[in-house]
């Protein structure tokens, strides 16, 4: 999710996390993150595919990808104000269609984030898109700021074990004032290490690089997958480049209508009602679920007070760390992401309960991009800088604090850590583009929105305010009422089947059709 405090990226990633909303002042006036002019540009010269090496440190390390991936890098203008000057590189990657005879294009997908390296992402998660390989070459990027696309850095991985380590729902002037001193020294890192790139990352210059994607492929359309946040960039693309758009999927929609403390506190509501329906179905099972609670309220009752037993001490980690309370609350969210992580959550909290803290801390690991090795991919650093290009809003402490009463009755476990993250922008260095996305699409071919019932981070209202600004005729909305971050990943067969006659086939579902998860 954009302009939020917890990382919307698609389950498949495992990279979604409890991060910080955006706002921040700027020194200098708007902020690159404004400069919208379109310039008059060079024309996309093609793409030169290769082999794929390993993924880097930046986009989280791991194996190269395989003989089916091919891997090319695209310069676009750092400035789309200044289209003739300096360069950046946007790492892509694809794997061709199955059925070269009955090949429709190219797919481009983005997993969400923002900050989600695709280049990373796409090969792990390949699988669940076989069906629209088969027509499709599949294809993915790091956006400008994610990965090897001129990656924003801000601290080094010894200061990231601290920052996420730090106590994030302070309960005393002095835990106030560590949090905030915490969060500026972050932001000082960040602007002296890529304070080039920060005005300049923000969603609607990676809109702009969208279209020199589509046009380096050689395709008349842009065919699109957006998930989570990618659904926010889908949108922003189709506003600038309504006659571009191809067919097009939106899963786990972000709501373009809700300024950051409002998505923050939308978030609140999701990841509570998400954590209920795990109580819930823990209760169910009876003298199976680990957990202490005979009703999902008493088991909710006991993480609360988990959560206030690692605020006072906390208990053994991986390694020589110890599990804080932030990051046993960033573990429980990560879990919450795919209800396949949900026996994960289980035996976490039972394991945490007993004083062993890590699988929990490996959950907000995965959410945090560390790896076993305790090297940090740039996600966090690169969310952090998009939300804060993209939202104008700067709270102030005061107002936080003000705040956080609506966040607590919102969310008992999650309000406190969402409400102070409110100020993770307050200090940037960049201002701000806007308080909400324009997505408004007249004239721009279907797109599919796919609102799920049970997502804890695009809550599921955010579909049809999606729907309804992209405009009549193009936005068409499809309820899947299942758990988890996104539809199309749970393999509903419904959601799938839609999905696929559109993708593949051109028929658009009826609108307002809904699949119930089996």
């Amino acid at each position: 999710m954009p302009r939020n405090v917890l990382r919307a990226t698609t389950a498949a990633a495992l990279a979604a996390t409890l991060l910080t909303t955006g706002a921040c002042s700027d020194g200098g006036g708007s902020g690159g993150g404004q400069r919208t002019g379109t310039g008059s540009a060079e024309p996309v010269k093609p793409l030169s595919w290769g082999d794929c090496g390993a993924p880097t440190a930046a986009e989280g390390g791991g194996q190269a990808p395989g003989q089916d991936w091919q891997c090319a890098t695209l310069e676009v203008p750092l400035d789309y104000a200044e289209p003739g000057g300096e360069t950046i590189p946007l790492a892509l990657i694809r794997a061709k269609a199955r059925d070269k005879s009955k090949r429709l294009g190219s797919l481009v997908f983005n997993f969400g984030g923002p900050g989600g390296s695709g280049i990373s992402t796409l090969p792990g998660a390949a699988k669940e898109y076989e069906a629209l390989r088969a027509r499709y070459d599949l294809v993915s990027f790091d956006p400008r700021g994610v990965g090897r696309s001129a990656p924003v850095r801000c601290e080094d991985d010894k200061q990231l074990d601290a920052y996420y380590a730090q106590d994030s729902s302070p309960a005393t002037p002095e835990q106030e004032k560590a949090f905030v001193d915490g969060i500026r020294k972050y932001q000082q890192a960040c602007k002296a290490n890529s304070g080039k790139v920060l005005p300049y990352v923000g969603t609607e210059n990676a809109a702009r690089d969208l279209d020199r994607i589509r046009q380096a492929l050689g395709d008349e359309k842009l065919n699109y997958f957006g998930i989570s946040y990618g659904t926010e960039l889908g949108g922003v693309y189709a506003h600038l480049f309504p006659k571009n758009v191809g067919r097009a999927v939106f899963d786990a929609v972000v709501d373009p209508t809700k300024d950051a403390e409002e998505g923050a506190l939308g978030q609140a509501k999701g990841f509570q009602l998400a954590l209920g329906n795990f109580a819930q179905d823990c209760v169910n099972r009876g003298d199976q679920c680990r957990i202490q609670g005979s009703t999902a309220k008493e088991i909710e009752a006991n993480i609360i007070k988990l959560q206030k037993e690692l605020a006072a001490k906390p208990i053994a980690g991986i390694g020589d760390r110890k599990l804080t309370e932030s990051q046993a609350t960033n573990g429980i969210a990560q879990a919450l992401y795919s209800k396949e992580l949900w026996p994960l959550l289980e035996q976490g909290l039972d394991e945490a309960e007993g004083g062993q803290g890590q699988l929990l801390m490996a959950l907000s690991d995965a959410l945090n991009g560390r790896d076993q090795n305790g090297r940090y991919s740039n996600i966090g650093a690169a969310n952090t800088a998009i939300n804060c290009a993209d939202s104008k809003e700067r709270y102030t402490l005061e107002e936080t604090k003000a705040r956080l009463p609506e966040f607590r009755k919102a969310s008992p476990v999650f309000g406190d850590f969402l409400g102070w993250a409110m100020l993770s922008c307050t200090d940037w260095p960049v201002a701000g583009a806007w308080q909400t996305p324009d997505v408004s699409a007249p004239g721009a071919a279907p797109i599919l929105v796919i609102g799920n019932t049970g997502d804890p981070a695009t809550p599921y209202e955010g579909a049809r305010a999606m729907a309804e600004r992209l405009g009549k005729g193009v936005g068409v909305e499809l309820t899947y009422k299942g758990e988890g971050h996104g539809a199309y990943n749970s393999g509903d067969k419904c959601v799938q089947g839609a999905v696929n006659a559109y993708m593949l086939d051109g028929k658009v579902p009826g609108a307002g059709t809904v699949c119930t998860a089996a």
